[in-house]
């Protein structure tokens, strides 16, 4: 199973969610989320939220409109994109995506990113219309070029023992990169295939395009 989580952020910073559509696809809208999935065309199969960023009679449009619809009180100990997503890992999914994560409010932005570290390796992706984010514990990896997605980034969020870089243009062979390094930021695969690999500590892996 593959399930899209689309969030109530800025709607500027979402990509087109047409494009991400198929038939493996469950779609799950959060709060002001299920208005933007609506506005692409596609029904979510269920939402969640407090739903505190929409007035009452968009709430009861969405509740004749959806199978399933999760109501929660506002005042509460998550926020409403992580109990959407705990709900999508509980559901054993190969993949979940998360858009209308990024924009606006930096402590929605910081939370979101935390967010990842509930997936396995790779499990869980953080997409807007610029970036693919996912976290990476100690291992191999392989990463495939993306021709739309020219920069590859590691950002260290532990300190990051005998990192190995190989296909990319600036290579690096086991070094050690500490928090606060910028070292590995807009780096790019020069193959169509290349690897990072490293034996300690857990790295953000950053695609990004340029703003056209």
């Amino acid at each position: 199973m593959i399930i899209h989580i689309v969030a109530g952020g800025p709607t500027s910073f979402l990509p087109h969610l047409q494009a991400y559509d198929g038939e493996d696809v469950y779609w799950v809208g959060v709060d002001r989320g299920v208005l933007a999935l609506l506005h692409a065309g596609i029904m979510p199969k269920r939402a969640f939220g407090d739903f505190d960023s929409i007035n009452e009679q968009e709430l009861q449009q969405l509740k004749m409109k959806l199978p399933h619809i999760d109501i929660w009180p506002s005042e509460k100990d998550q926020t409403d994109t992580d109990i959407a997503l705990e709900w999508a890992l509980e559901q054993e999914a190969e993949k979940i995506r998360l858009f209308g994560a990024t924009g606006g409010r930096l402590d929605h932005l910081f939370g979101n990113v935390q967010l990842l570290f509930k997936g396995e390796d790779g499990q869980i992706e953080l997409i807007d219309r610029q970036n693919i984010v996912t976290l990476h514990r100690s291992g191999k990896h392989v990463v495939a070029k993306k021709d739309e997605y020219r920069y590859v980034s590691f950002i260290p969020l532990t300190p990051i023992r005998a990192l190995t870089l190989r296909g990319f243009k600036y290579p690096l062979d086991a070094h050690d990169v500490p928090l606060g390094s910028t070292l590995c930021v807009s780096n790019e695969l020069i193959h169509h295939f290349g690897t990072f690999s490293f034996t300690e500590g857990i790295l953000m892996m950053i695609r990004s395009k340029d703003e056209k």
